[in-house]
């Protein structure tokens, strides 16, 4: 056992320090990147934020909704190579922008065989809830193995030497995470997990000095958040909360306590494996729980909202570009962040 006396951080630990700046408008800032991926060689530009592949969230509607942004979605699990075909068909441009998801099961390589034949799906997400262990980066190596040219996005991780070994192994981006989600329970299930910025930091460096890229998976509750997250060096950010509770997402619109909701939960939470698998193996505990969230409406609005806050933090600190948000940012220690005082309230005055 040993113990690192190092202070980690949280998003909800810093504030980014403002800077002059030329910038008349937040209109002029492009939040627009471009990669070239490492193993692939694929070429990819848009705005680098993704609903994440919950099955919640990363359903064909958000694909949809997003794509007229120039956002991606990583498309849950459990879609099968008949509905990738469909969508695919119906909505071509929309299809550009998305990730087929796969576990690291012989059937989960099977199914994406099956889909991939089928529909030239261009991303591929490896998603497990720990990726640290050999038969993950096993896997991740037979995927690059059999499919040379596509991105291939892998994790969860959050360390540096642990990025580059999957970088290294055939990963074109890196996820990043572990315990932060508003669903997650895993740090309360095992203890284990890393703050999430001190995460993007210590993980892009890493991944970045190999000429990989990393994705900032979970923790982000407001559009400063995701700024934030950008600013410590993250390539793309994935959010799940922050797209719930939407038209787009799956799961109908209930009344309960006269209020209009939608259910979610995480993808390791007892409800899900119930929904998918069954019940819950013997072996393991849920690692996820189960929200009623507010129902939200079009997800147009919050993409606007995020996207707005975003370039505001870039006017902030005079980046004209996205890209150069986290080479002119200074984050500064906080003790508190958010004046409070109001938040218990609606607007109309009455308690949440």
């Amino acid at each position: 056992m040993r113990i690192e006396y190092d202070i980690k951080l949280d998003f909800k630990d810093v504030l980014i320090r403002p800077k002059r700046s030329v910038l008349k408008s937040r209109s002029e800032v492009s939040l627009v990147r471009e990669f070239r991926f490492k193993h692939s060689g694929a070429l990819w530009k848009g705005v680098p934020v993704m609903a994440a592949n919950m099955d919640h969230t990363g359903t064909f509607a958000m694909a949809k909704a997003l794509a007229e942004h120039d956002l991606m979605t990583a498309i849950d699990k459990f879609m099968s190579a008949a509905d990738w075909a469909t969508f695919a068909k119906k909505h071509p441009e929309a299809f550009q922008h998305c990730f087929v998801t796969i576990g690291i099961t012989d059937q989960d390589f099977d199914r994406l065989k099956d889909i991939l034949r089928q529909v030239d799906v261009p991303f591929i997400c490896m998603d497990v809830a720990n990726g640290y262990t050999e038969r993950f980066v096993d896997c991740l190596k037979r995927v690059r193995d059999a499919y040379p040219s596509k991105p291939i996005m892998a994790g969860n991780v959050v360390t540096g030497e642990m990025v580059e070994e999957l970088i290294l192994s055939g990963a074109d981006i890196v996820k990043i995470g572990i315990g932060p989600g508003s669903v997650c329970t895993t740090r309360e299930k095992t203890g284990v997990g890393y703050p999430q910025l001190s995460a993007i930091i210590e993980c892009a460096d890493a991944a970045h000095g190999l000429g990989g890229q990393v994705c900032a998976d979970g923790g982000c509750t407001s559009p400063g958040d995701v700024a934030k997250a950008f600013a410590a060096g993250a390539d793309f950010v994935m959010l799940g909360g922050l797209f719930s509770g939407h038209d787009e997402c799956l799961g109908d619109v209930v009344e309960v306590d006269g209020k209009k909701v939608k259910r979610f939960y995480g993808m390791s939470s007892t409800e899900a494996m119930e929904r998918y698998h069954g019940s819950v193996a013997g072996y393991r505990a849920s690692e996820g729980r189960s929200v009623n969230v507010p129902y939200r409406g079009p997800v147009n609005n919050t993409v606007l909202d995020i996207l707005g806050g975003i370039r505001s933090t870039c006017t902030y600190v005079g980046a004209h570009r996205l890209k150069e948000l986290s080479k002119r940012t200074t984050f500064i220690r906080v003790a508190r962040q958010l004046n409070e005082v109001f938040m218990p309230y609606q607007a109309n005055g009455n308690k949440t």
